[in-house]
């Protein structure tokens, strides 16, 4: 499994390319098991993206687990993942091609031994990406690959991510007064204006809420723009707001709040996406918190998760899902790792989850 790891992580998969080439590799891997495979266009910005999919058994419950192919890009030495200490380090093994391996290993595993359950392992190209066509989630969707209850291989250290906040991106675009470069004191920075609205939005009432899983939302000055030349004061600059909302806000009044900032700004949604949640009382939370128990250090606990995931996407078609991978860190950084050894365990615990459902599916069966 470390092996498959290291080879997906070769792949430059941040590119159109290298996230094709990816699914080329996937595809065969189960191909040359057996195992049945169906691929799908239509993600991307030109709908040139594949989506794929895996899938064994034929029975209930109909379990989804999901992970995506696409990394964050990184240095050329990062696409060479290595073990130390008992890590492997490189981009992606935590930020998800180690939990997509286990996850590939897993239904492999069921594919084996048999399994009375239906699972289907649905891999996207595009989940670390934001663009104006369809998400390789909403292809598959609409493709009939829905089911009971959805696992995302996100790095959650083993605990269970019942909830995710959502997501609102603003473009919030300045207007100063333009003066020469030798006089600023003539004109209005507009740079030095998108820095003071940012520190303001911070002050906002909404930027000082909390939920049960959250202590505050996440607002992050993404990107800036402004000025042309050396010589000259700037007068229009344009900066990019990633805000993480707590799910007991509403975006809507997020934005209101920012717009009534006393400055000469204009506020533009780029997109939004919705928080989501589900409870600990699921059957099937139940059932992987079980598992979990198993062979977690501690207690699986129903964590809130900063970052969003493709779930939101399942949820909107009324499918229940929870962020659920291995134990590492350091993703998107410069020194991203997984513990080399909880790609093993993880893959146990999907195998077991899917095989206490089952036999619990064939329970109630006979009973009625």
């Amino acid at each position: 499994m470390l092996a498959l790891t290291r080879r997906l992580v070769r792949y430059r998969s941040f590119t159109p390319g290298g996230a094709e080439s990816t699914m080329d590799f996937i595809n065969g891997w189960f191909e040359a098991r057996g195992l049945e495979t169906s691929r799908y266009k239509g993600a991307g910005p030109k709908g040139e993206l594949s989506s794929l999919v895996a899938r064994v058994g034929s029975g209930g419950p109909k379990i989804l687990l999901h992970a995506h192919a696409d990394v964050v890009p990184g240095d050329d030495e990062q696409f060479e993942a290595y073990e130390q200490a008992g890590e492997l380090l490189g981009r992606g093994v935590y930020d998800m091609k180690g939990a997509l391996a286990a996850m590939m290993y897993a239904v492999e595993d069921l594919h084996v031994t048999g399994c009375e359950a239906t699972v289907e392992l649905l891999i996207v190209p595009d989940e670390e990406r934001e663009y104006g066509g369809r998400k390789g989630a909403q292809v598959l969707i609409d493709n009939g690959h829905t089911g009971d209850f959805l696992i995302t291989g996100e790095p959650t250290d083993f605990h269970i991510g019942i909830q995710a906040k959502g997501v609102l991106a603003l473009r919030i675009t300045m207007n100063g007064r333009s003066a020469h470069g030798s006089v600023p004191w003539l004109g209005k920075n507009a740079v030095l204006l998108a820095y003071e609205h940012y520190k303001r939005v911070l002050e906002l009432p909404f930027a000082g809420e909390r939920s049960e899983l959250f202590p505050y939302p996440s607002i992050n000055m993404a990107r800036i723009i402004g000025g042309d030349v050396i010589n000259r004061v700037p007068d229009h600059a344009t900066y990019d707001l990633d805000i993480r909302y707590l799910p007991n806000q509403v975006p809507g009044e997020i934005v209101r709040q920012i717009r009534s900032i006393d400055l000469p700004a204009e506020a533009e949604i780029l997109f939004t996406h919705e928080p989501t949640y589900v409870s600990r009382k699921n059957p099937f939370v139940k059932v992987l918190r079980e598992v979990a128990s198993r062979h977690f250090r501690g207690n699986p606990v129903g964590v809130g998760r900063h970052g969003a995931s493709d779930i939101v996407f399942f949820q909107r078609a009324g499918i229940s899902g929870v962020e659920f991978g291995p134990v590492g860190g350091g993703h998107h950084g410069p020194r991203e790792f997984v513990v080399s050894d909880s790609l093993e365990t993880y893959r146990q615990m999907l195998v077991q989850f899917v095989k206490i459902l089952a036999a619990n599916g064939a329970a109630e069966g006979k009973a009625v």
